[in-house]
């Protein structure tokens, strides 16, 4: 542990073209029969999946990658390079440095883009994967809002402002939250800076991909990729709120794979949290299974 009370180990990679990209490692026990591989989503870190690997640790190693411009990892000085396959090449790279063979995926959003990609090109290097929010049918209703406000937002004087931000920005995604929640998940959203205001913790130059409609926010034919992710276990959680995704495309990747295993979480929307009852119970079992 590198800090009094921290729960996983720092781990960092160095890609090709020299930047430092940082993993939260929670190492589980020796004879961890699973390693799980968490990808966040598009303005997150690895933050997001403090609950989910604190909770697996006892049994399975947990490995959160925060994607180059997020967290820790180094920010990009050409913005060109944000986009999917180059985080899909990065992470790559990191697990081959790591040593980690056949993990199971979970990919929140953007993370779960990178997992279909990452099976579709070699779906026996993996065990499965949880898609979490999100499949080959992206709604524009819901791209055009995450357009709306990425890389837009300013930095805050404490952290109750921090709080008010996020829920602006996600309170129709969690109507339930009380006070207490958007203080936790802007903790999760925020870092401070050195003069002890609090900004978003990624590079906002991530933005400029999506508002120059490069192509690279959402890769073009997503249900090729699906196809080609041949038969490796799927679990896909979807939020009942969600304008990301629809429940028609969950419907219609369970026609193509009848093996795909779905859970709907109630009264969240884009994206769950995973330590939702329903989320965790679907992922507690399907970990179980593969683990076996």
């Amino acid at each position: 542990m590198t800090d009094a009370g921290q729960k996983w180990l720092d781990r960092w990679h160095e890609t090709d073209d020299g930047l430092c990209i940082h993993a939260r490692d929670y190492p589980g026990p020796d004879d961890a029969a699973v390693t799980v591989v968490c990808l966040h989503g598009l303005t997150r870190n690895a933050a997001d999946f403090e609950g989910l690997c604190e909770h697996f640790q006892d049994r399975y190693r947990m490995l959160a990658i925060e994607q180059r411009g997020r967290g820790q990892s180094d920010r990009d000085p050409d913005p060109a390079h944000y986009q999917v396959g180059r985080y899909v090449q990065d992470t790559l790279a990191m697990l081959d440095d790591l040593a980690i063979e056949r993990p199971v995926l979970i990919g929140t959003s953007m993370g779960g883009l990178m997992s279909m990609l990452m099976l579709a090109a070699a779906p026996e290097r993996y065990l499965g994967a949880v898609l979490n929010d999100i499949g080959p049918v992206v709604e524009a209703s819901g791209l055009a809002r995450i357009q709306g406000y990425v890389g837009k937002g300013e930095p805050v004087a404490s952290w109750d402002e921090a709080a008010a931000a996020a829920r602006a920005s996600n309170g129709d995604a969690f109507p339930d939250f009380d006070d207490a929640a958007w203080l936790a998940f802007a903790r999760r959203l925020f870092r401070e800076r050195a003069d002890g205001r609090l900004e978003l913790d990624y590079d906002p130059a991530i933005a400029q991909p999506l508002s120059a409609n490069t192509g690279t926010a959402v890769p073009p034919d997503l249900w090729s990729v699906f196809d080609a992710m041949g038969s490796t276990p799927l679990l896909v959680i979807r939020g009942a709120l969600s304008d990301i995704l629809a429940a028609a495309t969950v419907a219609e990747m369970q026609r193509r794979r009848p093996d795909l295993q779905a859970v709907e979480v109630p009264r969240v929307g884009h994206a769950p949290m995973l330590d939702e009852p329903a989320a965790l119970t679907a992922i507690e079992a399907f970990l179980a299974r593969l683990a076996a």
